[in-house]
């Protein structure tokens, strides 16, 4: 297994690369629109930093609404640094990329749902990532228990209306057309 593509942490690193974008332009400019982020990630992952009381009351999993009261968003390549408030105390928390299982912005329904994977670890199916479901807006984050999702989970797969012309007039390029038949 050691000479094979890991297209499985491939695209999990690239898919948390868009939530690295999405911090870091929030970072900047603020939330646009209705967008707010429900982020839930492993509290016991290497490099998490937060309170002993939070750690004591999530000690697996913890989610976090970046929404209208969060401050000091700090964004680098590696990790995310914000603050926010808990049952009216301030708290300070440190999340690297990787121990992030999911991120959900409810006001498009796009979320992620990502998958521990170690390097050395072999997957039993070779389209890891590949399963896609639509996300219910009913629904906060889901759970790793409630879901059997494997790494990745694009919340909107349905293609547009017009997969040839979209609304702005652009024409797009479909890559089956190349493909010999």
């Amino acid at each position: 297994m050691a000479d094979q593509i890991r297209y499985d942490l491939l695209t999990q690193n690239a898919l948390r690369g868009v939530v690295r974008n999405v911090l870091t332009d929030a970072a900047k400019k603020g939330l646009p629109g209705d967008h707010h982020f429900y982020i839930t990630f492993n509290t016991q992952a290497d490099g998490v930093r937060l309170s002993q009381r939070l750690r004591a009351q999530y000690p697996e999993e913890m989610t976090i609404i970046l929404q209208h009261q969060f401050w000091d968003l700090t964004v680098t390549d590696e990790a995310f640094d914000v603050g926010l408030s808990f049952g009216g105390v301030p708290e300070r928390l440190m999340v690297p990329f990787a121990a992030i299982n999911g991120f959900f912005d409810p006001s498009v329904q796009f979320g992620l749902q990502f998958e521990q994977v170690g390097e050395g670890q072999d997957n039993a199916s070779p389209v890891a990532g590949a399963e896609a479901k639509t996300a219910d807006p009913k629904k906060r984050m889901p759970s790793r228990s409630q879901t059997s999702v494997p790494a990745v989970t694009p919340a909107n797969p349905e293609p547009p209306t017009e997969p040839d012309k979209p609304s702005g007039g652009a024409d797009v390029v479909r890559l089956d057309r190349f493909r010999k038949k």
